[in-house]
């Protein structure tokens, strides 16, 4: 998900009836003709449409295997990287930027990564009707925009509701994964997560990095220049 830093002014946000929680803000991006001729050819094929009605996990992929969510990819770098790292993992990435949606089916194209699906949409409606509860492996959150501003803070997308929704669609013994670099948002994501009776810490605090968490080129930046990353692994009871 992109770190981009928010505008300093505050600016109205949409109107979204009957909602509560919202995975995401809109930001402005323009789209490549790679990535556009990604979306018109391989769309598709790995791109779901969203659906009021649950996924079927086997017909989607073609076998029956673990199914890890994430939510918001970016550019889709590290998904596409973890996908081939995990062929006997099925993925599925949810972002609503066409640009990064764009990008990862172009990769998805070029590297024929099978394992790997995308759904352009809200993910809190993606999980509302088409994730079943109890039926995920796993779940990604990486570098969520922090919203470094305390009025902003509110916007944050790890935020009690979210996390206990997330946790119903975990199955038994499944994991949520976030990573952040900003570590008053990994306090907060450490609280909310501690806080959720359901999910258990698999770690004494923050959890060292996963092998399978690719270090991002920003990622790599940032700690030559002795910033922290804060990786966070909670399990379902």
């Amino acid at each position: 998900m992109s770190t981009a830093l928010p505008p300093d002014d505050d600016q109205p946000e949409p109107a979204y009836p009957h909602r509560t929680i919202r995975s995401f803000v809109m930001r402005a991006g323009r789209t490549t003709e790679g990535q556009a001729k990604a979306l018109a050819e391989l769309g598709p094929k790995y791109l779901l449409p969203f659906d009021k009605a649950p996924l079927d996990y086997p017909a989607t992929f073609q076998r029956q295997a673990p199914v890890v969510l994430e939510i918001g990819f970016g550019m889709g770098d590290a998904t596409a990287t973890i996908a081939q790292s995990l062929p006997d993992v099925d993925f599925i990435g949810v972002e609503v930027h066409e640009p990064g949606v764009g990008a990862l089916l172009k990769r998805i194209g070029d590297q024929n990564i099978t394992n790997l699906r995308l759904i352009r949409h809200d993910a809190v409606e993606v999980l509302d009707h088409m994730i079943q509860p109890a039926s995920l492996a796993g779940v990604h959150i990486f570098f969520p925009d922090p919203w470094h501003k305390t009025r902003h803070n509110k916007r944050r997308l790890i935020q009690a509701p979210l996390v206990a929704h997330l946790a119903s669609r975990l199955a038994p013994g499944a994991y949520l994964h976030c990573a952040t670099d900003w570590e008053p948002y990994a306090r907060q994501i450490l609280q909310v997560l501690s806080d959720e009776p359901t999910l258990v810490n698999t770690a004494e605090g923050y959890a060292p990095k996963p092998a399978y968490r690719p270090l991002t080129k920003f990622e790599n930046r940032g700690l030559k220049l002795g910033h922290g990353v804060w990786d966070l692994v909670f399990k379902k009871r």
